[in-house]
């Protein structure tokens, strides 16, 4: 057996996967106070759909992956460590100047946002490393001995270490790593060079923060869960899922702690990609819709998009992460009314407790899930199947409430909060693909969340696309996806220079000695089969941000191997910007390799054809635009090539598909939702 565990803002999902290829899929409710106590309760409805116990499941399971927002959540509710920074002697202010631009540049009266680490806990230490590598300064010990008095006497939970060139030289990191960690043993210490050993600054520095930042919280979540999973008869090893898409050991995502900070988000990506693979179909737009957010990214040729400029909660991480747009929308969105009377939905979140006002555990406001109970699209009897009956009658009093600001009746006040998420959510997919240059009726909509099948066709048809899958284990794929992403260890290292003016043989040198550092790392880790993916972090000589550019095909043993990389690097650059400029320049500033170590991934079962008509289970009213009598189908009796046409509803255990007139969709041979949506 195999599980894959998504902790998520409402719901912690699990996935089982046994030998013989059968899917077994749980949910429990999100302990917000310790995740791993929602983690437990899943296991243990996992095991009892199989006739288990948990140490019985435990004891057959190979392989556990797990994906968590607990660094997230550290960072947007600013719950993480007492850190304190030790950086070059003049530099303090470093992380409070950032790069001298406002995320809202037009926006004169925007505050900065307040950095990690008190100015009074940011203290200099005499040394200077030069941008060569050559040692300035000395390392001063009188210097480092007075700042470890302020850290002992602060009592710092974790101390971040971040030197001027230290990516260049990290002898005097290193030596202040030792020294601190003999000074405050239980402190989590971390230094730039191995966070991120590249060049920029503050993205150094800041990166490195959030690293100490979360770092704590991370170790004491990892270490409950290990704890609770050997308790409960589990003896492998746990897999983190990190912000890349890859996984890699809890040790390893315990050091390297701000790469699980889109730990969550990144397996439905992993899973995604391996749809576009089972579905012959290499462009998709994902889109998942949870309790909480929808995460939206761009599946391309079969293949995901990594980003080294994200922001999360205004703090910026310079770690390699999935290019995935997080919106505040989800199935606990809460709908407002403004002064002026606009009616609003999200960003903020009614959460896991005491969750929508359905759920019955105490909720007031109005949420998505509320409303969509109230228009039909909710079956209140078979929620969670049936181990939760929602409460119609709380959900109704939500949206009275509501209704009266708007002046609207219930109904078409639940419509209203459906629109409005609808066009959150639709602005988000342009994010990812209009706004890029890309055409999104060239793509198809990959759609899973526990929610967003009521969402999908709509959101299609706002961009008139017109295809929507929806897998079987859409509510669970981000903990589905997990189990087909593989081991990944990523290694960088600055290299500034006009590509005109390096050595060819200097470059490869470099490229192989950054992958024999990642095959060694990968090969403590697992002894399985490796693939590398190369790629630059380039830019023309008088731009001030680099783009990524893969360089897999670059044949390395050619004598032209520098016109073919700045070949590479034109061609990326027009497909981002639409033009490029050959006549310019071109800079290397960072060379970059990943080493992946390919885990078994797990596979699907294909449908017998069924040439019956499906027949539906049930009706119930349903509201579009006014209320129609609707058939119900169950998605588990439905066979592969059987349609059905819209208006209906079809429904599993834990997720609901919304079809609307016009909608035709079709079970293709996995079992998985195929529709043809009616975009005029």
């Amino acid at each position: 057996m195999r599980i894959g565990i998504d902790v998520g803002g409402t719901f912690t999902d699990v996935v089982g996967v046994d030998d013989m290829g059968h899917t077994y899929i749980e949910k429990a409710p999100t302990t917000p106070q310790d995740p791993s106590e929602g983690v437990i309760k899943a296991l243990q409805q996992l095991a009892e759909r199989q006739a288990l116990s948990i140490e019985q499941l435990l004891a057959r399971t190979e392989r556990v992956v797990h994906g968590t927002t607990v660094a997230t959540n550290a960072l947007l509710e600013r719950k993480g460590a007492n850190v304190a920074l030790l950086t070059t002697e003049g530099h303090r202010d470093v992380l409070e100047m950032r790069e001298g631009l406002k995320d809202d540049r037009y926006n004169l009266r925007l505050p900065p946002p307040p950095p990690l680490v008190p100015r009074h806990q940011r203290l200099g230490v005499r040394e200077r490393i030069k941008a060569n590598g050559d040692i300035a300064i000395t390392l001063d010990q009188t210097s480092l001995d007075a700042a470890i008095d302020v850290l002992r006497a602060k009592e710092v939970d974790a101390v971040a270490i971040c030197y001027l060139h230290a990516y260049r030289e990290p002898a005097h990191e290193q030596a202040t790593r030792d020294a601190v960690s003999k000074a405050l043993p239980n402190a989590y210490v971390c230094i730039s060079s191995e966070v991120l050993p590249q060049i920029k600054e503050f993205e150094r520095v800041s990166t490195t923060v959030v690293n100490a930042y979360v770092g704590p919280v991370v170790a004491r979540y990892f270490a409950r869960l290990e704890g609770r999973l050997k308790d409960a008869g589990y003896a492998g090893n746990v897999l983190i899922v990190l912000s890349h898409g890859g996984v890699a050991p809890v040790a390893q995502a315990t050091e390297l702690a701000a790469g699980t900070v889109l730990s969550g988000p990144a397996g439905g990506v992993a899973g995604a990609k391996h749809c576009a693979h089972l579905l012959d179909t290499p462009n998709l737009i994902a889109f998942d819709m949870g309790g909480t957010s929808s995460d939206i990214s761009l599946i391309v040729d079969a293949d995901t998009t990594l980003s080294s400029e994200r922001s999360i909660a205004g703090q910026r991480l310079g770690l390699p992460s999935l290019d995935i747009v997080t919106l505040g929308a989800g199935g606990g969105s809460i709908a407002s009314v403004d002064a002026g009377g606009v009616l609003h939905v999200g960003p903020a979140s009614a959460g896991a407790s005491p969750g929508p006002a359905c759920y019955g555990r105490g909720g007031q406001l109005a949420t998505v899930t509320d409303a969509n109970l109230a228009l039909g699209y909710v079956n209140a009897e078979n929620f969670h199947g049936g181990r939760t009956n929602l409460d119609v009658e709380a959900a109704t009093r939500a949206l009275t409430n509501l209704a009266e600001s708007l002046g609207l009746s219930v109904e078409r006040t639940a419509a209203g909060i459906h629109e409005v998420v609808n066009t959150r959510m639709a602005e988000g997919m342009r994010l990812v693909s209009i706004r890029r240059g890309v055409d999104p009726r060239n793509f198809a909509l990959l759609a899973f969340g526990g929610a967003a099948g009521l969402h999908a066709t709509e959101l299609a048809r706002a961009l008139s696309m017109g295809r929507v899958i929806i897998p079987k284990a859409a509510s669970v794929l981000s903990a589905w996806g997990m189990l087909n992403s593989d081991l990944r260890f990523e290694v960088s290292r600055t290299h500034i220079g006009d590509t005109q003016a390096l050595d060819a043989q200097a470059l490869r040198d470099m490229f192989v000695d950054l992958e024999n550092e990642g095959r060694e790392q990968i090969a403590s880790w697992f002894d399985g089969p490796t693939t590398t993916r190369r790629s630059a972090d380039m830019r023309y000589g008088e731009q001030i941000f680099e783009i990524d550019v893969p360089l897999d095909d670059v044949n390395w043993a050619a004598a032209d191997v520098i016109a073919q990389v700045e070949q590479r690097f034109h061609a990326r650059h027009e497909t981002l910007f639409t033009y490029a400029l050959p006549e310019q320049e071109v800079v290397l500033v960072n060379a970059r390799v990943a080493v992946i170590g390919e885990l078994e991934r797990i596979s699907e079962h294909e449908q017998s054809p069924q040439t019956s008509a499906p027949a539906p289970t049930a009706h119930r009213p349903v509201y579009l635009g006014g209320w129609c009598d609707t058939p119900v189908f169950q998605l588990e009796d439905l066979g592969a090539t059987q349609t059905i046409a819209g208006p209906a509803m079809i429904e599993s255990e834990t997720t609901s598909v919304l079809l609307r007139a016009g909608d035709v969709a079709k079970v293709n041979a996995l079992g998985w939702i195929d529709i043809a949506v009616d975009t005029k």
